[in-house]
């Protein structure tokens, strides 16, 4: 797709959304081969697209949010049936208009959407509501994400804010970790007991995401590989498997007891030279084009 602005899976296809769907919204379903199976054609005309999320029941939300002149009195998200059923739900922002390219879904099913800022941290909002199709319902702030500039190469704008711009997020389908992506990394957030705000809070682990031209796309397969694409033609969809486990907390260890005196001792493990403990991945490569990424499994100390 050569505007792919929004990615999710149910393990056994991808389901894409361009933000330039010329009066109709158009959710390609590609198989495991990343070619175009089906089409769902939604009967709505959005704005700007930016994201897709996927809840269990296979139900898909576009992320309608895009607003790069920030002159939209309203977003909006569309819920979408697979068979192309569709319901629109209008939102509005409490503290003006925001450009916004980033949705996950929790597990209670509650959207989250995060704004695009270039200066200063990215807002996450909620609605204070239900959802309902007649009216706009508000949203409220509810976290602030803050990420650091890294040297990862890639994203168009060739500077610091690549590193910066969140333009994409995803959640896994139990809500047990939230990622949230920039033109350059993945950064993902342990929920290990559903409170999203607490979360983002917390100390997420980078995942770099290297030479993607404009990285707007992230998702998660159901057993925790993240999967990441870029706009472009032709451009592969990357996989990192076992990423989401690098965000949940260890296991509790127990102490062993000393060997006995005529036993040897285990050689020390290996560790990186700068005292972190090398993490060992193994890439899905599979039957589709996907490329290898390294992956960062290190707590990143926030900024205030």
């Amino acid at each position: 797709m050569q505007e792919l602005s929004g990615l999710t899976s149910d393990g056994k296809q991808f389901f894409a959304v361009s933000d330039s769907d010329n009066g109709t919204l158009r959710i390609q379903v590609l198989g495991r081969d990343c070619v175009v199976k089906r089409t769902i054609t939604a009967p709505v005309d959005p704005f700007d697209v930016e994201d897709l999320a996927m809840t269990p029941d296979g139900t898909l939300w576009a992320s309608d949010t895009g607003d790069n002149n920030k002159s939209r009195s309203t977003v909006a998200l569309h819920k979408v049936s697979p068979s192309g059923a569709v319901e629109r739900f209008r939102v509005t922002y409490p503290d003006g208009k925001h450009d916004a390219e980033a949705l996950f879904i929790d597990k209670s099913g509650t959207p989250y959407i995060v704004t695009k800022e270039p200066l200063g941290s990215a807002l996450v909002y909620r609605p204070t509501a239900s959802l309902r199709t007649d009216i706009s319902v508000p949203l409220e702030q509810v976290a602030r994400v803050t990420l650091s500039t890294t040297d990862t190469p890639g994203g168009p704008l060739e500077g610091t804010l690549d590193s910066r711009l969140v333009t994409g997020a995803a959640s896994m389908a139990d809500g047990s970790v939230i990622a949230v992506r920039t033109y350059t990394d993945a950064y993902l957030y342990p929920v290990p007991d559903g409170d999203v705000v607490k979360a983002l809070s917390g100390d997420p682990v980078r995942v770099p995401l290297p030479n993607e031209p404009q990285g707007e796309a992230i998702a998660f397969d159901p057993d925790g590989t993240l999967l990441s694409a870029s706009e472009g033609a032709g451009t592969p969809i990357r996989a990192v498997a076992g990423a989401a486990a690098l965000a949940k907390p260890p296991a509790p260890t127990t102490t062993a007891p000393p060997p006995a005196a005529d036993q040897p001792q285990a050689s020390p493990q290996p560790t990186s030279s700068n005292g972190w403990q090398n993490w060992p991945l193994a890439l899905t490569l599979g039957g589709i084009v996907l490329i290898a990424a390294l992956v960062i499994g290190l707590r990143l100390r926030r900024r205030a």
